[in-house]
């Protein structure tokens, strides 16, 4: 969308290109401006109107919700039942018991607009890891390991694989292959 003053600019630009000998056309495309949107700012004269999108008054969607269903939905929701629960369980919860207050994402919305969409439930909640400081860009930089699990031909039985691996080129440095878990093995 173009301000109104801008579209003024504009217009005297191409004006004055015009007036200069330059075709309507090609001074509106020097400037980034169709034709016909050139025209339609022209039409009135001299009067130039703003951009009727940014100012006109939309009515509300027919099926919003109304402010009484909106408190319905945080009152379910903060119920002693639902409060550990996220709306993923909530809607389910209530559709076993044949109600249905709004959809799973209306609960998402709502709960986000009361500021109350945040870690719900007993679990602790997840805590940031700082990014990762590493970065390789050539080979034998940076080193990381990791133990794997190999199933053994005894049922419950199980071999300790220890790999060393190059960050940068992805290639496998050293491995180990141990039938118990040692932790000073490796040097972190």
């Amino acid at each position: 969308m173009i301000n109104v003053p801008d579209r003024l600019l504009c217009i005297s630009l191409i004006r004055e290109a015009v007036l200069s000998g330059c075709r309507l056309e090609k001074a509106c495309e020097q400037l980034g401006v169709s034709l016909r949107t050139f025209q339609r700012w022209v039409r009135d004269g001299e009067v130039v109107r703003a951009d009727g999108r940014s100012t006109t008054g939309r009515p509300p969607p027919r099926h919003k919700l109304s402010e009484t269903e909106r408190q319905q939905i945080l009152e379910v929701a903060n119920s002693a039942e639902f409060a550990s629960l996220p709306p993923s369980q909530i809607v389910p919860g209530l559709a076993d018991r044949g109600m249905y207050l709004a959809s799973e994402s209306s609960f998402y919305r709502v709960l986000r607009s009361a500021a109350q969409q945040h870690h719900r439930g007993r679990a602790r909640e997840p805590s940031p890891r700082p990014v990762t400081t590493h970065c390789a860009t050539a080979a034998n930089q940076v080193w990381s390991w990791d133990i794997t699990w190999m199933p053994a031909a005894i049922k419950g039985k199980y071999y300790y694989w220890y790999m060393v691996l190059d960050v940068f080129s992805r290639k496998i440095g050293a491995t180990k292959c141990r039938k118990r878990n040692l932790p000073n093995l490796l040097p972190c």
